[in-house]
This record gives structure tokens, sequence and C-alpha cells, in this order.
């Protein structure tokens, strides 16, 4: 069933909106200027996920030899970070990024009209 859950201003670039729809509470991300929204529980015990801190993956510099140089942030990979005990997801997949199958439950989102649905 499709659900009113947002005015679009509401979620800017990399920002968030936590709302609960019925007896579901969603999380709603904006990266790239695209949205993606997820069931706030995270599958490790049952955190609520989609309110830890948002960051970009961290990445290891290699120079050709494979000698590391230190690290840098990725901002085209966007990570939510469970408070609960740190699991971390990526936005755009909603997988953890050393095991795909370890995933939050994405929820379909669209906006139209100055307005954001989810169908739950």
């Amino acid at each position: 069933m499709l659900h009113s859950a947002a005015r679009t201003d509401q979620i800017p670039e990399h920002g968030r909106l936590v709302v609960d729809i019925g007896e579901n509470t969603i999380g709603i991300f904006r990266v790239e200027g695209r949205l993606y929204a997820y069931k706030n529980t995270c599958p490790h015990q049952g955190g609520p996920a989609c309110q830890g801190l948002i960051l970009p993956a961290v990445r290891e510099l290699l120079t050709p030899e494979q000698t590391s140089t230190g690290y840098a942030f990725d901002e085209s990979d966007m990570r939510i970070i469970c408070p609960w005990h740190g699991y971390e997801f990526s936005i755009k997949t909603g997988c953890h990024p050393a095991k795909a199958d370890i995933r939050l439950t994405a929820v379909p989102v669209s906006e139209d009209n100055g307005v954001v649905y989810v169908t739950i």
C-alpha cells in the first residue's frame, strides 16, 4: 500500500528522515539525488539501524606496488552505521560491505510533486 511519508524538502542530500507508518518505522535517505528507504531494523540484533551515523566509506590508498599510503573518505559510497553494535550498511544497496547477504530490508520509495511515498 502506498503511503505519503514526507515532503521532498525534508530529506536533503546525504540526509535522512525516519518516519513511523502504521506499525513500521522506515528510514529514508537521499544520496546523489536518489531516495533509498529501509525498515529501521538491523539484521544483526534488531537495533535501529536507520538512526545511526551517516558516514562515507573509508578506502585504503595503495601505490601500484600495493603499499598503503593512508586512507580517504569515499563520498560515492555513503554508509549508515547501526548505533547498537556498529554494523555498517551501504545506503545505495542496504548491504553490509563485507557480507552482501547481511542487509537491511528495502522499502520501495518514490517522489512526485514534492511528496515522498513509500510502499509497505
